[in-house]
């Protein structure tokens, strides 16, 4: 099983690029954000005739994230428990059932957080702590579980060209990257981190200064498998290349391969 994850920064103006993917990589599963529309709206009907079945989870203008897959999607869960006052569209998760078992996917658009020192930077935290006690929940159940999306959370020094450059920014300050360490330790792995450890893999560019010409890239869109998927690893891998083609969106696919028919 191939599962995918693709910030398209607007699914509107990304659709044919989504497409071409698709078609070249052949995901079982694609879990999208940053889609920018609500429900209604998504390319329901054109995502469909790709082969896939759609499950969203939108709002107007911002956020929104999507699962798509092959395979029918059941259990679809939308928006992250822990705080029902939170309207923004950034969880979904659903089960997809195979002949060796069902998997757990979900499509993660966590906040950025900037500027930090304001109530955004609380918010993302917040949103990590409840992430952090849904994923541990998750884990009970004993099953291939797989937390897709963009997490907007460098790591470590070496996911990122020029580490300096980010030491003011919420996606590298010690308490994100923290949260980040205590929802891995819970038991998951990080799929790319798992099959290549060396520096330079990145999956956004910015859109300002030759970033992209440059390698001026970050590592902010991830795979945690947990140990039931740790098991089917395959291997993982980032499509640098779409971030070439004709009016990109700034991250590109992250996809892992897993043992599941």
């Amino acid at each position: 099983m191939r599962i995918a994850t693709w910030n398209v920064n607007s699914i509107k103006q990304r659709l044919d690029h989504l497409a071409t993917f698709v078609k070249s990589a052949d995901p079982d599963v694609v879990c999208l954000q940053e889609l920018k529309c609500v429900d209604e709206a998504f390319p329901r009907a054109e995502v469909e005739a790709l082969g896939y079945n759609v499950a969203t989870h939108g709002q107007k203008a911002y956020n929104g994230v999507a699962i798509l897959s092959k395979r029918p999607l059941e259990d679809v869960r939308r928006g992250l428990p822990g705080d029902e006052s939170d309207e923004q569209a950034r969880y979904l998760e659903g089960v997809i059932s195979t002949s060796r078992g069902a998997v757990r996917v979900a499509s993660i658009y966590l906040p950025n957080g900037n500027p930090i020192g304001t109530p955004k930077f609380d918010y993302k935290l917040a949103w990590m702590d409840r992430l952090r006690a849904h994923a541990k929940s998750l884990l009970l159940l004993e099953e291939p579980l797989v937390l897709c999306g963009d997490y907007n959370v460098i790591p470590e020094p070496k996911d990122a060209m020029d580490p300096a450059a980010w030491v003011n920014d919420a996606l590298f300050q010690p308490e994100s990257r923290a949260k980040f360490r205590e929802l891995v330790n819970l038991g998951f792995l990080d799929a790319v981190r798992a099959c290549n450890d060396q520096p330079g893999l990145y999956s956004f560019w910015d859109y300002q200064a030759g970033a992209f010409q440059r390698n001026n890239g970050i590592r902010i869109d991830h795979l945690l498998l947990s140990a039931q998927a740790q098991d089917k690893l395959r291997t993982a891998s980032i499509r640098k290349e779409v971030r070439g083609w004709d009016k990109p969106s700034d991250h590109v696919p992250v996809m892992v391969d897993l043992d599941i028919e």
